[in-house]
């Protein structure tokens, strides 16, 4: 196990509801926990943080105990642990980790983009040499975030993330408050989709990003390589 690798920190929503409709949401489980999997395998050390700290919202259309990678985690004490005492991400620092990702669920549209924590912590880990990651609706993290040069971090890059096909197929349009795909595209990202629900993951130098829950191994997987590789 490596043990002078800094962790990589892994954020989720702190958004619980999707906007005026009531409807329940919150990060999607199994794009937390396949990334961690794939963290774990190659000795990459992890801590959990969310927007506003303590216990985050899991949407419960993602508890799916049938998928091992879940089930295994949903009874990791460990991880529990972290979960339910997730570090604010305005309370970070940004010099204690090797990477910073982002997982996805709706709830992520209405608290990511905005966070001023995210912005400030995203740049910082990035401007240092670290690595910035995210999957599905995580990519709302970076569609703001602004580079010391005051470009985008997106600006130029090749990226993936959540589809406005995939946002038309779970019907869910008119809801979000913005379009994730528009939205990058619009400040620089060179956005490349693949067909709703395959994998997709494109690693642009330090940024790896993927579309949809089927990426979610493949960006960890991506993640913990380029960090193993570089700690040697």
């Amino acid at each position: 196990m490596n043990t002078v690798l800094k962790p990589v920190l892994c954020v989720v929503t702190s958004n619980n509801v999707k906007g005026s409709t009531g409807i329940p949401t919150g990060f999607w489980l199994s794009e937390l926990t396949h990334v961690l999997e794939q963290l774990e395998r190659l000795g990459v050390p992890y801590e959990l943080a969310s927007v506003k700290g303590g216990e985050p919202p899991v949407d419960k259309d993602s508890l799916d105990a049938s998928d091992p990678v879940n089930e295994h985690y949903l009874n990791d004490a460990e991880f529990q642990h972290q979960l339910k005492n997730t570090i604010k991400i305005d309370d970070a620092d940004a010099s204690g980790y090797s990477a910073i990702f982002f997982a996805g669920g709706h709830g992520t549209m209405w608290d990511f983009a905005d966070s001023e924590g995210i912005q400030r912590v995203t740049k910082e880990i990035y401007e240092n040499g670290g690595l910035v990651s995210a999957v599905c609706h995580g990519p709302a993290a970076l569609v703001n975030v602004k580079l010391s040069d005051d470009t985008y971090l997106v600006d130029g890059k090749k990226l993936a993330a959540f589809t406005n096909d995939e946002e038309a197929e779970v019907q869910a349009t008119d809801i979000v408050p913005f379009l994730l795909e528009t939205a990058l595209i619009n400040h620089g990202a060179l956005h490349h989709a693949a067909s709703n629900w395959t994998k997709n993951v494109i690693a642009d130098g330090r940024l790896i990003t993927g579309q949809n829950p089927a990426s979610a191994a493949g960006v960890g997987e991506e993640l913990a390589k380029q960090l193993t590789n570089k700690s040697k």
